[in-house]
């Protein structure tokens, strides 16, 4: 992301949700803090997307192209609330968390505690925007952290997170853009900080050559991919800091049990795979 501007990437990842959430081909999703979260312009975007058919080739395939987004944004966050839920940690840590609204919008947070670590970039924008909504989380705390100089560990000790209670981890959209040398630190973090029994949830890249595509247009986002992993060295990247993956699906497979029409939406981003895995 670029210093003093809240991530590109979030956005995106925003807009995905908001306009999955309006979507009538996805009643089963539900998403209302989405639209709220973003910033002016792009809420007027995803309005756009909503409400007008699109002129002109340019504009035709950024329409495509956020529908499709939508799709997929649906299948990630439907499997990452369903491990959440599953978990029933006390304590939830997002990592790299960006417009994330779980903390605002599953009642199953009522009694958690929701550490939210992200850029103080981000978070002084997004501060801004969350006053307006209200709280499903017992307590939300902001957690600022530069993943490039900050030390996570203390940050999150001076948060008070507590290392003898159980925490669910996401870590979404965020090891992708990271180095192995930082993935491997921000591990030991959170396996030092892990209760037995926490759960980890990643979200990851499987090396493709869709990727090599995609990797220009990030990296003029400000945010180049730095990290794939096929599932079995993710498997034992984990298990090296204390961590079983318990289950470890694409997108696309996620998608194909959910209906013909995500199926074929979600079909193009097999690469994307999200793991869950619990501390021993």
């Amino acid at each position: 992301m670029k210093p003093g501007h809240e991530s590109k990437t979030a956005v995106l990842v925003c807009m995905g949700r908001a306009l999955a959430d309006s979507d009538p081909t996805l009643p089963f999703f539900s998403d209302p803090t989405a639209l709220a979260l973003l910033p002016p312009e792009a809420q007027q975007r995803v309005q756009r997307v909503r409400t007008e058919t699109p002129k002109g080739l340019k504009k035709a395939i950024e329409h495509g192209y956020l529908v499709r987004q939508s799709k997929i944004m649906a299948v990630r966050t439907l499997e990452i609330d369903g491990a959440v839920r599953e978990a029933s940690a006390p304590q939830l840590v997002i990592l790299g968390a960006g417009l994330d609204g779980r903390a605002w919008r599953m009642s199953e947070l009522g009694g958690v505690t929701v550490f939210e670590v992200d850029h103080p970039d981000s978070q002084r924008e997004k501060q801004k925007r969350v006053a307006a909504l209200e709280k499903a989380a017992e307590r939300v705390c902001f957690v600022p952290v530069d993943f490039t100089t900050d030390d996570l560990d203390r940050a999150l000790a001076e948060a008070s997170h507590d290392t003898t209670r159980r925490t669910t981890w996401i870590w979404e959209g965020v090891v992708m853009y990271l180095t192995r040398s930082a993935i491997e630190a921000t591990l030991a973090v959170i396996a030092r900080r892990s209760a037995k029994g926490s759960r980890l949830i990643v979200l990851y890249h499987s090396p493709a050559l869709i990727l090599r595509v995609a990797g220009p247009i990030v990296r003029w986002l400000g945010e180049p991919l730095r990290s794939a992993f096929a599932p079995e060295a993710l498997r034992a990247l984990v298990a090296g800091h204390g961590f079983d993956v318990l289950r470890d699906r694409s997108a696309a497979e996620i998608g194909a049990q959910i209906s013909p029409e995500i199926a074929a939406s979600t079909r193009v981003v097999r690469h994307l795979r999200i793991a869950i895995a619990e501390r021993r």
